[in-house]
């Protein structure tokens, strides 16, 4: 690809804000960002220029689910759709779920992690369960809830051609703590979540590798004085990152704020969670089997659970603005923080060496286009 500059009124390294700013681009990749227009660039001086957001926890939108992905066209075509939430790169995330549906979907995401997809970048494989405890099961299929097994993890991670990013485990479940260990040798990222674990049993997963905690507060064990579980324990260590999903749904405002001014943003991860019904009218869908109801865009199961979520990373961008956190900050939460999660190093940031995905916003937080590798890919009509 040739050497590309683009113009904009404003670019967020995230960290750093210039005014009037240009980014050289040359094979997909920021070469330079000055403080100054370039003539001759593509002009997006109205707009601000931010990294594409990455979103590390979420099951599908727009009518596609992780879990029912055939082909791999069926994936590009959610990444695709993601780019209109100034999504540059994700993690499909499977619900809890046949041993032989899951291998299908590590072998399909697995096929198209690293590829072009026309869309967002695919950056590989988020299984949230089948290792978890039923008394925390939320949205999860008990019918499919099950043991950790090493021998299926190793079976999913080489499914995945080695594209197994993320696996999310109860720690307190037996043979826990050993496939924790196992899949952090095999340089899988290991959550939280879905689990009932008292603050001991939470610090003993973290000691045998669990370095973040999933949807927090969400799925696991209550916080209390006297008792805090996993939600103290990861907010506590510096080593841990949280997931937090800011639809102001699963957690109050006043509880995202006492989040981040915990763990700080560098620890703090923004996610959606979001499912199919995503972008889609209110109605019935289904996630891992499971009946879901959307009735105001908030997903539930029949007796109430809540399932996921139809939140996008540019709304949850939104939302974290409104409660006064500096803006820098909460575009790192949504970009930088999750990239650096799971050691992706070049996502997530707009200064030399970094993917040129860029999310173009207007002065209300709004997508007018996402721009993947240097290449205008979507723009608002």
């Amino acid at each position: 690809m040739p050497e590309t500059v683009l113009n904009f009124g404003a670019v967020y390294t995230p960290f750093a804000r210039l005014d009037r700013a240009s980014i050289r681009i040359e094979n997909g990749v920021v070469k330079s960002v000055k403080p100054y227009w370039v003539e001759g660039g593509e002009d997006f001086k109205e707009y601000t220029a931010v990294p594409a957001f990455v979103d590390t926890h979420m099951h599908g939108c727009c009518g596609y689910d992780t879990n029912r992905v055939r082909s791999e066209d069926d994936l590009k075509s959610m990444a695709k759709n993601l780019l209109r939430f100034g999504v540059g790169a994700f993690v499909p995330t499977t619900v809890t779920a046949p041993h032989e549906e899951l291998l299908r979907v590590a072998e399909v995401v697995g096929g198209v992690a690293g590829s072009d997809t026309g869309g967002a970048e695919v950056l590989g494989l988020h299984l949230e369960g089948p290792y978890i405890n039923p008394e925390k099961r939320g949205a999860q299929n008990p019918e499919f809830i099950r043991r950790p097994s090493i021998g299926e993890l190793e079976e999913y991670y080489k499914a995945s051609h080695g594209k197994l990013l993320i696996i999310d485990v109860a720690p307190e479940v037996e043979g826990a703590l050993e496939l924790i260990a196992h899949a952090r040798r095999l340089g899988i990222h290991v959550g939280m979540g879905h689990t009932n674990a008292t603050y001991e049993e939470a610090v003993r997963g973290i000691e045998a590798g669990c370095d973040r905690a999933v949807h927090i507060f969400n799925g696991m064990r209550g916080f209390h004085h006297r008792e805090p579980g996993v939600v103290l324990a990861a907010l506590e260590n510096p080593h841990v990152y949280v997931e937090v999903i800011t639809d102001f749904i699963h957690l109050h405002p006043a509880t995202v704020r006492l989040v981040i001014g915990y763990a700080g943003w560098t620890r703090t991860v923004l996610i959606t969670d979001a499912i199919s019904a995503t972008a889609l009218p209110d109605g019935t869908y289904e996630l891992g089997g499971l009946k879901v109801i959307v009735k105001n865009g908030i997903a539930r199961l029949e007796d109430g659970t809540l399932a996921g979520s139809t939140l996008t990373m540019d709304r949850a961008v939104r939302n974290v603005r409104s409660l006064g956190i500096e803006l820098s900050r909460v575009l790192a939460m949504a970009s930088f923080v999750p990239a650096r999660s799971i050691g992706a190093e070049r996502y997530g940031c707009l200064v030399p060496g970094c993917y040129a995905n860029i999310a173009v916003l207007d002065s209300g937080l709004n997508v007018v286009a996402t721009i993947i590798r240097g290449d205008v890919r979507y723009r608002r009509a």
